[in-house]
């Protein structure tokens, strides 16, 4: 992209662009792209003067780093086609304006000409909302908005005023572009909010790995994936083996296995496995994609308020035309008629309430909570019922190694390296903890293991120098293991519960060689939240952990929870939601672990904390921020609260409205052209109120 720094001061530079070369279509695209690279703060671009405005972080990012970004921006991305259809057409205030200017001015401009011609054209400018109107009432619809309006034209015609007929269609037309503009302006706030979020990946680079952004990968560069995690960009597979879930790409439920050789789609899941990818398409192209999709499946996602809304818009139609008739037979008045006609309840209750929906969506990604459909919000509101992980969800989520007890003649350094080794492959709080325990210690853990096997809500398993290696919970490693237990091992697990900590166990060849105590800390707002909760309407709390009786206990009384269950298993988590359900409660489930990923997928809406494993995050309705925590939960609640009294109130207030300007136009109050103002006009102010945020009302109330 040629371009021009007009300004530039630390922390914020303006890029003047050629308008005459790349299209308002184009710099829209190029927003986005530029939007999710790291160190990006905020990037706006103006179509009219041809200009970016960009804020970054200083401490990531120079202009020398957002000059090289925007000479990047080559015709290689400007031309794709698929990445432009999927941005669409950019529609900013600047263009709105212009086409409302062309549209007033062509409008006038058409009354100068003869009048056979003005005859012809404001004839050819009617017919396309006649012809709606007729294709609707032959296709069984007859109640709709559009009906409406063209009954309208059609009696201005009928009286032989073809004046009153193009005005009418003038002012239609303005309320199609408003409307239009101001949906698209929610669609497109919601989906800058969003691109703003950055992704990271194991980049492998020689022997080591090293996360980075996804912004930072390119093709031809090796990245690793493991079980549980999303696959970020389309590639090759180098070496290693798993099974991928290509769901989201193929639609086929069972996974597929992939091996050196073999393709994989980015957005595509390893459901169990290792893989080494070479990348072969741009991560953040896949981003843009993937993120205008969820929004476009959101919007399918309708609240349950939304559907009411639109039944409730097209049901009071016939009304108008029952009213309509009236007049007619009683006054035989075709301009009260048509003031009657040009009043409905439908404009403003179907874009009020999407519009409502996408708001709310946005202001959940600026509290750093990403909600895959305003459904979810609804379902979140009228919740009795939270269940809770433990780890990583009630408890923090960097958890420490508080101690090291060895067995059969270890060394501690010589078990944690072995620990870290396993663990450093499984995005997991416990796991965490024992690596930065390692790197602290300045201890090696070289990859001298076979291939690692990680079983759901159990540990790891794997082989090193011929030898079977088990790490994990006390059920893996003395139940299903069968390893030897230790004379002292319930004095070790008494004082585990005394000091909150929770245990990890490492044995080789059925010994035990290690125990890790890892100090896993309660949130300190966890308690907060939960009273918060109960007082917005849930009822019942509950834990479920796959922690020992003692840790569980420990932590249910420092959250002073409703219900805990210890010793669960994934499948345990989900048949008490499915039971909950079954006794017509309504269930949120929040966790952060690939176990949590059943459960997540049976609650009402499945919740996720923001450093959750990718197959979880997929799976759940809403993800919170990692750096909010359990707050985002609490102001998930509010927003769906918030929500639905929001649709109500605006129904309310359309109907209100829109009666009382059908009464001003039956008493003769109004003419047809100003009713269609005021309807407009009514159906922008509730539009309007339908984007005011909601958390700060319901906070301060």
């Amino acid at each position: 992209m040629n371009f021009t720094v007009k300004h530039s001061l630390p922390g914020r530079i303006r890029i003047r662009y050629d308008k005459s070369k790349i299209t308002r279509q184009q710099a829209a695209l190029a927003q986005s792209l530029l939007s999710v690279q790291e160190g990006m703060t905020d990037v706006s671009v103006n179509y009219t003067t041809g200009s970016f405005l960009v804020f970054y972080d200083v401490k990531k990012l120079s202009e020398k780093h957002i000059k090289a970004y925007f000479s990047a921006l080559s015709d290689k991305y400007l031309n794709n086609q698929e990445m432009l259809e999927s941005i669409g057409e950019p529609r900013e205030q600047e263009s709105l304006l212009f086409d409302l200017a062309v549209m007033t001015v062509m409008h006038y401009i058409k009354q100068l000409l003869p009048l056979p011609i003005r005859i012809i054209m404001r004839v050819y400018s009617l017919a396309p909302r006649i012809l709606r109107g007729v294709e609707l009432v032959a296709t069984g619809s007859p109640f709709k908005s559009e009906v409406l309006d063209a009954a309208a034209i059609s009696m201005a015609l009928l009286n032989k005023d073809i004046k009153t007929a193009a005005n009418i269609n003038f002012l239609l037309n303005i309320g199609d572009i408003i409307e239009d503009f101001t949906k698209k302006k929610s669609y497109s706030d919601l989906a800058d909010r969003l691109l703003s979020q950055n992704d990271q990946v194991q980049k492998v680079e020689g022997k080591t790995e090293r996360t980075v952004p996804l912004s930072a990968i390119k093709k031809g560069d090796i990245i690793a994936v493991r079980t549980g995690n999303v696959i970020p960009a389309d590639g090759t597979v180098l070496r290693g083996e798993g099974l991928v879930n290509q769901a989201s790409i193929t639609g086929e439920p069972l996974a597929v296995e992939k091996r050196k050789g073999t393709s994989v789609f980015a957005g595509t899941i390893v459901q169990e496995g290792e893989l080494f990818i070479e990348v072969r398409a741009v991560g953040s192209q896949t981003k843009v994609q993937n993120i205008l999709t969820m929004i476009d499946k959101s919007q399918q996602l309708k609240v349950s308020s939304q559907v009411r809304s639109e039944r409730l818009a097209d049901s009071l139609v016939k009304y108008n035309f029952l009213l309509s008739l009236g007049v007619l037979l009683f006054t035989r008045n075709m301009s009260k008629v048509m003031a009657t006609l040009m009043v409905d309840y439908s404009c403003a209750m179907k874009l009020a309430s999407p519009i409502a929906v996408l708001s709310a969506m946005k202001e959940a990604a600026e509290n750093g909570i990403i909600v895959k459909g305003g459904k979810f919000l609804e379902d979140a509101s009228v919740a009795d019922t939270v269940v809770f992980d433990k780890t990583g969800t009630l408890t923090a989520a960097t958890p420490e190694l508080a101690r090291i007890m060895t067995f059969d003649g270890r060394k501690e350094d010589e078990v944690l390296a072995i620990a870290a080794c396993l663990e450093e492959h499984f995005a997991h709080p416990i796991a965490t903890a024992v690596v930065k325990a390692a790197t602290e210690r300045g201890i090696l853990h070289p990859e001298e293991h076979a291939k690692v096997e990680y079983i759901v809500a159990h540990g790891i398993a794997t082989t090193l120098n011929g030898k079977k290696l088990v790490i994990g919970s006390s059920h893996f490693v003395f139940g299903d293991e069968k390893v030897a237990e230790p004379e002292d091992l319930e004095k070790i697990q008494k004082d585990a519960v005394k000091n909150g900590e929770s245990l990890l166990y490492l044995a080789e060849e059925k010994k035990l060689i290690g125990i890790f105590a890892i100090n896993d800390p309660v949130r300190k707002n966890a308690p907060q939240i939960i009273q918060k909760l109960h007082q917005s309407g849930i009822k019942n709390c509950v834990m479920i952990t796959g922690d020992d009786e003692g840790a569980a206990r420990n932590a249910a009384k420092i959250t002073k929870i409703d219900h805990y269950i210890s010793r669960a298993l994934p499948e345990d988590k989900f048949n008490y939601i499915e039971k909950q359900k079954k006794l017509g409660h309504k269930v949120i489930m929040i966790g952060d672990g690939i176990n949590d990923a059943p459960a997540l997928a049976a609650a009402d809406t499945g919740i996720a904390m923001g450093d959750c494993a990718d197959i979880t995050g997929e799976t759940a309705d809403i993800i919170l921020s990692s750096e909010d925590g359990l707050e985002g939960l609490y102001k998930t609640r509010l927003l769906g609260t918030g929500l639905m009294r929001k649709i109500d109130v605006n129904n309310a207030g359309i109907v209100a409205v829109n009666t009382t300007f059908m009464l001003l136009g039956l008493f003769g109050f109004i003419s047809p052209s100003l009713a269609a103002i005021l309807h407009n006009a009514s159906t922008v102010a509730f539009s309007v109120n339908a984007m005011r945020p909601v958390l700060g009302v319901q906070e301060g109330a």
